[in-house]
């Protein structure tokens, strides 16, 4: 699922945080011995049409070494052989938000520092955005964010317990523009369906994208879905949440004259 480019090694420690790591391993060495798994799940489940595309690229120094270091306190592989303890895993009660895709993490740490009360378990394929994440969260003394390495997917279904979740955010998930690939995009009933059963009724459902026409059929599937209500009385699109920061991304898609829209759902009591 991550990409399998080459790992650092002891030797490789002096290096410049943000310089790229390049080193050969012997074949069957684990890039990140103690780090994310390239395939958590393994032959363990179907193999189905996928939501993500991992992406191939290097990691630096400070990424690998945030692997390294942080990732047996504050990682998780999406293996689907166990039922995750909220409570244990976070070593507290409070309200737990999913991410799923969070690229280089930096919008999950602001949302993370500016709600300490909040729990957000974020989950990507991204090996570099990854290690960005542990260490920007490291950095910034945070204690309430855990990531999460393979499919969502599984991670709903085999992993989390029902009615666990206070929340699910979907940022920018890859639009899949082509017709025939809009059978691979995330939000579709099927998802939600699934996603329905691990909310809490009253949790929100979040999402956003600049990529308009996915903007409609998110508006489209979402409506139509009976465990989930618009909180906008007109039915539309909802104006971006303060707690939502502006990303890089975004800013740069706005830049070049994109349209963001964002859309807040709430789980309903059926």
């Amino acid at each position: 699922m991550s990409d399998s480019r080459n790992a650092p090694d002891a030797s490789q420690s002096a290096h410049a945080p943000g310089e790229p790591v390049r080193h050969t391993r012997a074949k069957g060495e684990p890039r990140f011995p103690d780090g994310p798994k390239p395939d958590p799940a393994g032959s363990h489940f179907e193999r189905r049409i996928r939501s993500f595309q991992p992406r191939r690229s290097r990691v630096t120094a400070g990424q690998a070494d945030a692997l390294q270091r942080l990732w047996p306190k504050w990682g998780l592989d999406i293996d689907g052989q166990q039922v995750f303890d909220l409570t244990e895993l976070f070593g507290n009660d409070n309200p737990v938000v999913l991410e799923i895709g969070f690229g280089m993490g930096e919008a999950t740490v602001r949302m993370a520092a500016a709600d300490p009360g909040t729990n957000i378990l974020a989950v990507d394929v991204h090996t570099p955005g990854q290690g960005n994440l542990l260490n920007l969260a490291d950095q910034s003394g945070l204690s309430n964010v855990r990531v999460g390495n393979g499919d969502a997917i599984i991670l709903l279904r085999e992993m989390l317990a029902p009615d666990s979740l206070d929340g699910l955010r979907v940022y920018f998930p890859d639009p899949w523009p082509k017709k025939r690939h809009h059978k691979r995009r995330l939000i579709q009933p099927e998802f939600l369906s699934l996603a329905a059963t691990r909310l809490k009724p009253g949790a929100v459902v979040h999402c956003a994208t600049d990529w308009e026409p996915y903007a409609e059929q998110m508006l489209e599937v979402l409506t139509a879905h009976p465990d989930f209500e618009n909180t906008q009385a007109d039915g539309g699109f909802a104006p971006r949440p303060d707690y939502r920061p502006l990303t890089r991304f975004e800013g740069q898609g706005l830049d070049k004259g994109h349209v963001v829209n964002d859309l807040l759902f709430r789980r309903v009591q059926r």
